[in-house]
């Protein structure tokens, strides 16, 4: 979906469906999951298409009646005269991208309020690499909580790419020299993360969260101390594939302009897809919409994330973030999907048990 896509879909939720921006923005992925990401889908969609995402009947039925609404004036080619008011939320949708608390917001990943009890009888079916993800969104969560969940998930997805691309060469899938050993990104900062080193970019002056001016009485105690700006991840290998500098140039006030990053979104798209229910409960029930089958895939990301959190939550009071970020690989190879050996191997998918992961923290 292009900025401008999401940026209409956003506005016809709020504006003309009524639905709050902060929960509009949490639910466009979902949509544009179930290919629901336009008015006029929306329009042909029935109530239950939409209860994965919205579980009130009556904004169920609120968004296909303004949809319906929308689609009618613009097949009549009529879009209305927007009210007053319209024009001065018209702000909130223009071509300048999102600001930073919003962008945050629309990156909120899902989690469980299951009992431990309930997360330790849910068995998923999954590949290694986003369960990799998924362990790093969490370590960084409890390492860096200094930064926002845009930086997290894209340094996450840097280490994802980097492991990824070693194991590609030592199975002879890939070969030749990384973009890092041909030099692209000397002189970059780096930030080690799992074990690996990350080139970053800083995003100086990005404030992302709605209090983040100190106080004045916090500046004097903080006059001393390093500031530390959110982070993105740079994609080395699509710098190189892209024919520029080997030394991109510093970013402004949290942008990255044409710089190759590894982005939030396409990260979290990533996780939101990837947790599927285990074959059998597949092979004897119904095939579920496409919506539907979304929803089961958000909820499982929910039951995971959940399970690392309760495990990094119990370390977390003995390990150092150092030690968290050492023992995390060998967390993962615990508890990863069984697939078959060498290039045979490459993307399989089995089962993974949220016990497994629930049952590697501190005895007690």
């Amino acid at each position: 979906m292009s900025a401008s896509d999401l940026q209409a879909l956003l506005r016809f939720l709020s504006q003309d469906a009524k639905v709050p921006l902060a929960t509009a923005m949490g639910k466009v992925k979902d949509l544009q999951n179930a290919n629901l990401d336009s008015p006029e889908k929306l329009a042909k969609a029935k109530a239950d298409e939409l209860k994965p995402m919205f579980e009130d009947e009556k904004v169920r039925k609120q968004i296909i009646s303004a949809a319906k609404r929308v689609s009618k004036k613009r097949a009549a080619g009529d879009d209305g005269v927007p009210t007053p008011k319209k024009k001065r939320n018209e702000s909130l949708f223009s071509d300048e991208p999102l600001s930073p608390a919003q962008l945050e917001e629309s990156l909120k990943l899902p989690y469980s309020d299951l009992d431990e009890e309930k997360l330790s009888k849910t068995i998923l079916f999954t590949n290694r690499a986003p369960l990799v993800l998924a362990f790093l969104v969490i370590l960084l969560k409890h390492t860096m909580p200094e930064q926002p969940l845009s930086s997290r998930l894209s340094l996450a997805q840097a280490y994802v790419s980097i492991t990824s691309r070693s194991r590609a060469v030592y199975l002879g899938i890939e070969n030749g020299k990384s973009a890092e050993e041909e030099g692209f990104g000397e002189g970059q900062p780096v930030v080690d993360v799992g074990g690996k080193e990350i080139k970053v970019l800083r995003r100086w002056g990005y404030e992302w969260k709605e209090d983040s001016t100190p106080q004045k009485e916090d500046q004097d105690t903080n006059a001393g101390a390093e500031e530390k700006p959110a982070l993105w991840a740079l994609d080395l290998e699509a710098l190189k594939k892209s024919g520029n500098e080997k030394q991109p140039a510093a970013t402004a006030v949290g942008t990255h302009s044409n710089i190759p990053i590894y982005t939030p979104q396409s990260a979290r798209s990533y996780l939101l897809k990837a947790f599927d229910n285990p074959q059998s409960d597949n092979a004897t029930s119904k095939k579920p919409t496409v919506a539907v089958k979304a929803a089961q895939k958000e909820q499982n990301l929910g039951k995971l994330l959940s399970s690392l959190d309760l495990l990094y939550d119990a370390w977390g009071q003995a390990l150092s973030p150092d030690e968290l970020d050492k023992r995390t690989w060998n967390w993962y190879v615990k508890v990863r999907p069984s697939v078959e050996d060498g290039v045979a191997g490459w993307g399989g998918k089995n089962e993974l048990r949220l016990a497994d992961i629930l049952d590697l923290r501190p005895k007690t």
